[in-house]
């Protein structure tokens, strides 16, 4: 999911050549898993990756001064729960600096995040109904399948990229599961 996010800011902003990539280094497992597949993909596509921590509020402001500072092209947002919980600093600061952002969930693109690539919400929530469901009925956990994610989705803040004076391409929009107008 990693690299073909990284691929879609790519075809959003075609021109990008250095892409930030914030991570979280609280989060040790995601922040390496991030890294590793982020890294791989920007190789096979020829960018270049300038990789900043951040773990509180300050180090999020300060990353994006030193994107900006630093001429990054687009950020790519890495998963992390505290990102969650800060999105409205994070599509803030995108919005104030001007820069593409690519998010990892919904939530970002419906409040003016550029766009999103991620699983589905709604259906992993199914999938947590389900297992709990088995469970109720007897199931023990350790017996059950483990699921992943399956349904993932794409969501284009068309406004924002307007605001950025992106032209999102056609193919793009094609593939969106959502446009916000």
């Amino acid at each position: 999911m990693t690299a073909k996010r990284l691929e879609l800011l790519r075809v959003m902003v075609p021109q990008a050549a250095r892409i930030a990539v914030l991570v979280n280094p609280v989060n040790a497992v995601d922040t390496e898993t991030t890294l590793r597949d982020v890294q791989s993909a920007a190789r096979a596509m020829g960018l270049q990756i300038q990789v900043l921590n951040a773990s509180t509020s300050r180090e999020i402001d300060a990353a994006f001064a030193t994107f900006t500072h630093e001429r990054a092209d687009a950020v790519f947002i890495g998963i992390d729960v505290f990102f969650n919980v800060r999105r409205a600093q994070l599509v803030n600061l995108a919005s104030r600096y001007a820069v593409p952002t690519a998010f990892v969930n919904r939530d970002f693109a419906e409040i003016g995040g550029l766009m999103s690539y991620g699983s589905n919400i709604v259906d992993s929530w199914r999938q947590v109904g389900i297992y709990t469901g088995h469970i109720l009925k007897g199931a023990k956990p350790a017996d059950l399948p483990v699921v992943q994610a399956s349904k993932f989705e794409l969501i284009i803040n068309h406004q924002t990229a307007r605001m950025l004076g992106l032209t999102v391409p056609p193919t793009l929009l094609a593939r969106a599961d959502e446009v916000i107008e």
